[in-house]
């Protein structure tokens, strides 16, 4: 049974039977609470529940999708608690995928200042990235995770079996992390996730992933270095998402809103950072096969720039991205102006591509 130590907590794969029980006997919480949204209660939920008390928990719901993780939700989850007089003693289930194990954590770092919380990540997406570091968080007017906290869950339980409830779009947009680890730190890694079955990554391959992002938090957890390798992709890629959640009846989802996000930002690596021509054109194919090509008008540029401004990595008012300088090594800090990222949102747009 494989077990890997983050900052401050333990990372258990496929061993909620065998550990959650123990873990909360362990910490003599009072009460505790499991936060969800309706598709993780339908399809999730009993695993749960059937290996638990279940005169010693409340459950706490939520909405589905990026509109939840508001400040309004944040709310609703602590007048909840407060409803089950939840005290300091407490602990709070987040049993999701990234918008519940993001809204949770934060939730939970602010309650009566501050609550033990453990991740239950449900989504591929949540596994490899969301629940993994303590970054908590909640949106405000489409700006991502623009507000929240640096705040370590005391566990995280990763079950594979979860991914078998999801849609084949789910797991690409999970898949999207996985694929951008490999570009930033691991070149084997990489090579190796083109040529599998990425239909449903095997247990082995989210656990690599899981690896790597780990490493990197565990040197840097509040972001002040290497940490910002992990961003590679995201300016473009939040700035999309949050456009295309504004104003498209069917939103990107967020690995695919990133896997545009580094297309533009592996042109602007091979512009800035010497990534070569040969590279640039390898990630621009992969994601191109994966994840098709988002219709991105010239006209929706300067509302793009408007999101990437506001964006939380940026300094001094400057728009700064991490790029990579040869597929498996990352250079952060590195400012763009306005007309660089248009040109690598027009390099993106001019991108040949016939849908199968």
């Amino acid at each position: 049974m494989k077990q890997i130590q983050s900052i401050s907590y333990p990372i258990y794969f496929d061993s909620i039977a065998t550990h959650l029980n123990q873990f909360i006997a362990d910490g003599k919480y009072s009460r505790f609470f499991i936060l969800t949204d309706e598709h993780t209660s339908k399809h999730c939920l009993e695993y749960i529940t059937s290996k638990v008390d279940p005169d010693k928990y409340d459950l706490l719901e939520i909405s589905a999708g990026e509109e939840s993780k508001t400040i309004d939700f944040c709310i609703g989850i602590w007048k909840m608690l407060i409803d089950f007089d939840a005290d300091r003693n407490s602990l709070l289930i987040n049993l999701g995928g990234g918008v519940v194990t993001d809204l949770g954590g934060f939730a939970a770092s602010t309650y009566k200042r501050g609550i033990d919380f453990i991740h239950i990540p449900t989504t591929l997406l949540s596994q490899v990235d969301a629940s993994i570091g303590g970054k908590t968080g909640i949106d405000i007017d489409n700006l991502k995770n623009i507000i929240g906290t640096f705040t370590q869950p005391k566990a995280v339980f990763i079950e594979h079996t979860f991914l078998q409830t999801l849609p084949a779009r789910q797991i690409k947009s999970g898949l999207a992390e996985m694929l951008k680890h490999g570009l930033i730190a691991d070149v084997a890694y990489w090579e190796k996730l083109k040529v599998s079955n990425l239909e449903l990554p095997s247990t082995e391959l989210v656990y690599e992933s899981i690896l790597i992002k780990n490493k990197v938090v565990m040197a840097d957890p509040t972001e002040r270095g290497l940490r910002k390798i992990l961003n590679f992709g995201h300016t473009i890629g939040h700035a999309l998402e949050s456009y295309s959640l504004d104003n498209d009846k069917n939103p990107l989802t967020h690995g695919e809103a990133i896997a545009a996000g580094m297309i533009c930002e592996a042109w602007l690596s091979h512009q800035k950072a010497g990534l070569s021509a040969e590279a640039l054109q390898e990630i621009t194919d992969t994601f191109l096969s994966i994840y098709g090509k988002y219709d991105v008008k010239e006209s929706c540029h300067p509302m793009l720039r408007g999101i990437m401004k506001k964006d939380k990595k940026n300094q001094g008012g400057k728009i700064n991205c991490s790029l990579l300088t040869k597929i498996g090594e990352t250079q952060i800090d590195n400012i763009c102006t306005d007309d660089e990222l248009c040109d690598s949102l027009k390099y993106y747009a001019s991108l040949a591509y016939e849908p199968a």
